[in-house]
């Protein structure tokens, strides 16, 4: 399950590359798949797409909201930080 920071760092770099890129959405490879476990499901980050016409197999970055989505169970979901509980 994906960490506060994980999720940060995955929105920081998504963050950057629309910078540089200054495109309406962009279409990225996953950096993140050897070095974060959870990231290792999707091949592709689509930033700023729209989520009815994005990849069911990649994770979407909405730049407005500044949220990671990803499809699951027949639905678009946020990608939450994990949450512990200690006993």
């Amino acid at each position: 399950m994906p960490t506060k920071e994980e999720i940060e760092k995955v929105i920081e770099w998504c963050e950057k590359i629309k910078k540089e890129r200054g495109r309406i959405y962009v279409i990225e490879r996953n950096p993140f798949r050897d070095e974060i476990s959870w990231m290792r499901r999707y091949p592709l980050i689509e930033i700023d797409r729209p989520v009815d016409v994005a990849s069911k197999f990649s994770l979407v970055y909405d730049s407005t909201t500044k949220q990671l989505w990803h499809f699951m169970n027949g639905s678009w979901r946020r990608v939450e930080p994990e949450i512990k509980v200690e006993k």
